[in-house]
């Protein structure tokens, strides 16, 4: 257990060295060409040691209630387990026989491990499957993430089963195992219905010039039509229980319309558009994802007043580095292309690190 660091702090060293790094690649980038055999190697060798330490750092953590939420809930849950305690719920049955399982074999540290593990090792895969050895730029992307590190700590259970999603998507071309993915994704959290519900429609229809309208129409019926979608939605059954106390309002909290997230969700919109539109990158896998993104995304925008409406924001924003990066790194666009990478990079990291201070500073 890594118990060195100061609990209230450890957020701040994983925002801290996610900033170095992104500096030291975007120095990196005006010496190397993208294709150059020591730029292959700096990636290669620096993404194997960020994936590692990211797991052990999220993987061996304290628990802790207080800065990671939920933790303490799952610990609690593992510790019965361990102790011999029958699974007797009936929701998420899947992810307590899951924690049953491990108990049977691993500490409650070993757990927790693990389940880093399999929340991080997904977006590995899906970047070396995709993008060769240029996959540090994807996993990258995926880790500084604005809700990458929430999903890694607080919502665990929601985290593992949108990377069980991206790990389906790695066979793309072997239909059975991806199904079996998406299926496991579900069980483990059953909101991931509705990304595979998008996800399975571009194979009837896959135009994302299409969905995009839609997202862009989504805005102004949220903004004045807002309260009778989250009925809509709350009525259709949408999510268990206490996703509807977040609907409805039962369980209250800040339901201002957020502009800076919507700001934030145009990000791999505004780059789906640029790609797809004005360079003419024509991908069919790409469109899928690119338009799963924006059927669940115009879904939050809907509910965007809706109690914890990031939760809702999440079932999108888990595919947004990927959709931003994936162009990039498929097809030369730009003549220093390695260095508008790296641009790309650090821009989208800034919204982490902005958020860092003028959000996260606020609940401290």
């Amino acid at each position: 257990m890594i118990n060195f660091f100061p609990l209230k702090y450890y957020y701040d060293i994983f925002v801290y060295f996610s900033f170095i790094l992104v500096v030291i690649n975007l120095f990196h980038a005006f010496t190397l060409k993208l294709n150059d055999e020591k730029n292959i190697k700096f990636l290669r060798s620096t993404g194997v040691v960020l994936l590692i330490l990211i797991i052990l750092y999220l993987g061996l953590r304290p628990v802790s209630g207080k800065e990671f939420g939920d933790m303490v809930t799952y610990a609690r849950y593992f510790r019965n387990y361990s102790e011999g305690a029958s699974v007797n719920v009936t929701k998420d049955i899947v992810f307590h026989y899951y924690m049953k399982t491990s108990s049977h074999f691993l500490g409650l540290h070993g757990f927790f491990l693990l389940t880093v593990a399999l929340y991080v090792l997904p977006m590995y895969f899906l970047s070396k499957r995709n993008f060769n050895k240029y996959w540090f730029y994807s996993f990258f992307m995926f880790v500084i993430s604005f809700s990458f590190y929430t999903y890694g700590t607080n919502g665990i259970r929601n985290g593992l089963a949108t990377s069980f999603f991206l790990w389906g998507l790695c066979y793309k071309n072997k239909k059975i195992i991806m199904i079996l993915f998406f299926i496991l994704s579900a069980l483990f959290h059953k909101t991931l219905l509705l990304p595979i519900g998008a996800f399975s429609l571009t194979y009837l229809y896959n135009n994302p010039i299409t969905y995009l309208k839609s997202w862009l129409i989504s805005i102004p019926l949220s903004l004045f039509l807002g309260s009778v979608f989250i009925l809509l939605f709350t009525s259709l059954g949408f999510g268990d229980d206490r996703l509807a106390g977040y609907l409805t309002g039962t369980m209250q909290t800040d339901t201002r319309f957020r502009w800076d997230f919507l700001f934030y969700s145009a990000f791999p919109i505004f780059a789906g558009w640029y790609f797809i539109v004005k360079q003419k990158f024509n991908d069919s896998f790409y469109n899928q994802v690119f338009s799963t993104y924006l059927m669940c995304n115009a879904f939050w925008v809907l509910v965007i007043r809706a109690n914890f409406s990031n939760r809702f924001a999440y079932l999108s924003w888990f595919l947004m580095a990927f959709i931003i990066i994936y162009p990039l790194l498929k097809k030369q666009f730009f003549k220093n292309q390695q260095l508008i990478i790296a641009k790309v990079v650090t821009a989208y990291f800034m919204f982490t690190f902005l958020m860092f201070f003028l959000y996260y500073a606020d609940k401290n």
